[in-house]
């Protein structure tokens, strides 16, 4: 039955405006922790440890808590209408359904997983990735637990992964060298991630439930267990080169450029995962998503105009990227996931 905000108790307001995220400091969670905050409409508090070192965007209210203390996090997230949890993937692997649980037991009545990749539809993808299985049992819990979920499908994050070296768009800005695969024409589906913080905090600024029957707007309800689909580019390897090229005021025989096969790459990749060696991880992932016979074009499914997001700027992107290299490279933990 359509739930609507006339039916719910006289202390009900029909707004997000209470929002808890777990990475506040890290790559995505400051983006989308700082998207929240220009809003004006939001308290955003995040979850950290007592130790930790994490420096947070200004205005986000900090709580800490003892991952190994449910009550210490439950007690975090009591009166927060939504939990985002952004986590590396170095980060210990009951840490999620830690977070979950505790949302539960706190009354969170939604919950914005860890994952902001690809089509969650694409079930080979995600197979072949080891995402999909990962994202799918997050999303199960979350439902099992009595609450629902809004996840973010935007594709590879654009600037941080032209940025994030060899074993991701295929660029080494130092050594100006670029591994192409294939033929560098396959085209998948990016988002900046300024992008991926305004779609969030566009989300969240929506009325949660429809005034009554006859509202027929946007409402945060409409997003409920559903992937909220964004991109900024649908761009191939070569279409970032020229990007590069442009950027840099450099030419094609300024860079260094080889081309791997990527169904090999991604074997490769997968080969060293399975020793235990991370390092493959991000080379088979990026692989993958660039085989020449497959789609990861988002295009038909994004909301863009949904939500009203701006149209972006390549280059202007691309420039982004090129500027987070020194920053990233101080990410050891980060680069060698």
């Amino acid at each position: 039955m359509p739930k609507y905000a006339k039916n719910q108790s006289v202390d009900f307001k029909n707004a997000i405006e209470r929002v808890a995220i777990v990475g506040a400091g890290g790559t995505i969670g400051s983006h989308i922790a700082n998207a929240l905050l220009k809003t004006g409409r939001h308290t955003v508090t995040t979850l950290s440890r007592k130790d930790s070192g994490n420096r947070f965007p200004e205005g986000v209210l900090v709580a800490s808590v003892d991952y190994d203390d449910e009550a210490t996090i439950v007690a975090a997230l009591k009166g927060q209408q939504l939990l985002i949890i952004t986590m590396a993937p170095t980060a210990p692997r009951d840490t999620h359904s830690k977070l979950v649980q505790a949302a539960a037991k706190a009354g969170i009545p939604y919950v914005m997983p860890n994952g902001y990749g690809g089509d969650i539809d694409n079930i080979k993808l995600g197979e072949d990735t080891m995402l999909g299985p990962v994202a799918k049992a997050n999303r199960d819990e979350i439902e099992r637990l009595g609450m629902q979920w809004i996840t973010v499908c935007c594709g590879f994050w654009y600037d941080y992964s032209l940025a994030g070296g060899d074993a991701r768009f295929g660029f080494d800005f130092d050594k100006r060298s670029l591994t192409i695969y294939d033929g560098g024409n396959t085209k998948t589906s990016t988002s900046t991630l300024s992008q991926i913080g305004r779609a969030v905090a566009k989300v969240l600024s929506l009325n949660e439930l429809p005034e009554d029957e006859n509202d027929n707007s946007l409402t945060l309800s409409a997003f409920l267990n559903k992937g909220v689909y964004i991109k900024s580019f649908v761009v191939s390897q070569n279409d970032m080169f020229d990007s590069v090229k442009r950027v840099t005021g450099t030419t094609d025989t300024e860079w260094t450029i080889t081309h791997e096969d990527s169904k090999k790459r991604y074997e490769d990749g997968l080969a060293q995962v399975k020793v235990g060696n991370m390092a493959g991880f991000s080379k088979m992932l990026y692989a993958r998503t660039f085989y020449p016979d497959v789609s990861n074009d988002l295009s038909a499914k994004a909301q863009n105009e949904l939500l009203e997001l701006p149209d972006e700027s390549l280059d202007e992107s691309t420039k982004v990227g090129i500027d987070l290299v020194k920053e990233l490279q101080l990410r050891v933990e980060r680069m060698a996931a």
